[in-house]
């Protein structure tokens, strides 16, 4: 942990030492630095999740139990993540209900000065109103132009599942590959992953310090977001409780699983050590799920929910796997929020899964 907080901490250091550095020698390098700086965080992402793709499909264990467990699981870290992003909306809303407030001063101004500068519109806008008129008309007669509307909104879609899609893609190609032993046995070494992922995390902190507006962007947060690792417990716990009244399973197994918070590899050790291999083989997918429900869904989450959603999504793994992710979701303005809630529900996990467990 403290390693991954190193990674990001040189990347920050480095981008505001670029930054400094492009005033007085070269203005165009920290334009240079950032076009490739969020290249390489794209394939980074990729190779991991292609990476992850070879350690899921490479595991027997799990390509066994998928048919099985896997659906318990699914339904697991379904109603976990579903739970989560409803009340980070609720947080979201009463956050942006609470900054609208710092806001009002300044839309006033706005106000005033664009009804000094609206009577000379006026005129101008008595000119043009005619030619509105005429092109209304013709916009209305032509049925084919919305058509052509309803076309492009499906492209937007589409793009805005671009990478969504790409990101499936990748992991896909690594589970089969994993599953039909078709990779290098190298690629099955965990320092691979861990190397591209202190990579990656170098360059997410780069772009950080490359950004001038980083320290106005985290002071505007609302100070109720420090809630929000409560939330994402909360968030778990309810999907849990709704999951319970469907399986057959009792309610501290599926309180157990779904402290986890996305941290397989713990959650599962502790929970197969107190409650047996099945059911720590359903937290090691369950968790599994959940952090590809927030790889892939991210953008979707941020879209409905708010854009405390995904965060929370994410649960233990937002300050290391899933933060380059969130960080071109929801903006570099919530890293810090990601790297602090991440930690916070990082710390958590042991004890309640412990807890759940002895129940």
């Amino acid at each position: 942990m403290f390693i991954v907080i190193l990674f990001i901490f040189l990347g920050i250091l480095s981008g505001i030492f670029c930054r400094k550095l492009s005033t007085g020698v070269c203005i165009s390098l920290t334009d240079v630095v950032a076009r490739w700086q969020g290249r390489i965080v794209t394939w980074l992402i990729w190779l991991l999740l292609f990476l992850l793709g070879i350690e899921v499909g490479s595991n027997e264990m799990i390509v066994r139990s998928l048919p099985t467990l896997g659906v318990e699981a699914l339904l697991l870290s379904s109603a976990a993540t579903l739970g989560c992003c409803v009340l980070a909306w609720a947080l979201w809303r009463v956050s942006k209900d609470h900054t609208a407030q710092e806001k009002a001063n300044k839309e006033t101004l706005e106000t005033l000065t664009e009804e000094i500068s609206s009577d000379k519109k006026s005129s101008a806008e008595e000119e043009t109103s005619a030619d509105k008129e005429e092109t209304s008309a013709d916009k209305e007669g032509n049925p084919a132009e919305n058509k052509g509307l309803q076309g492009s909104s499906l492209l937007r879609g589409l793009k805005v599942m671009k990478g969504s899609l790409i990101v499936v893609g990748f992991f896909v190609i690594g589970l089969l590959g994993g599953i039909e032993k078709m990779v290098p046995l190298w690629l099955l070494n965990g320092e691979v992953s861990f190397v591209a992922l202190c990579g990656l995390l170098l360059f997410v902190g780069l772009g950080i310090g490359l950004n001038p507006e980083m320290k106005k962007e985290v002071r505007s947060l609302s100070p109720r977001m420090a809630l929000l690792p409560v939330v994402t417990i909360i968030g778990s716990w309810l999907g849990a409780l709704l999951i319970w009244t469907v399986l057959h399973r009792t309610l501290s197994d599926c309180m157990a699983i779904n402290s986890g918070f996305a941290y397989y590899s713990l959650s599962s050790i502790f929970i197969t050590e107190y409650r047996g291999a099945e059911l720590g083989t359903i937290a090691l997918l369950a968790n599994i799920i959940r952090e590809m429900l927030t790889l892939l869904g991210a953008p979707l989450m941020a879209r409905w929910f708010g854009p405390l959603a995904p965060i929370s999504a994410g649960g233990a793994t937002t300050m290391d796997t899933t933060l380059p992710i969130l960080s071109q979701t929801v903006g570099q303005r919530y890293i810090a929020l990601s790297i602090y809630h991440g930690f916070v529900v990082d710390f958590t996990v042991p004890f309640l899964v412990s807890w759940w467990c002895m129940v």
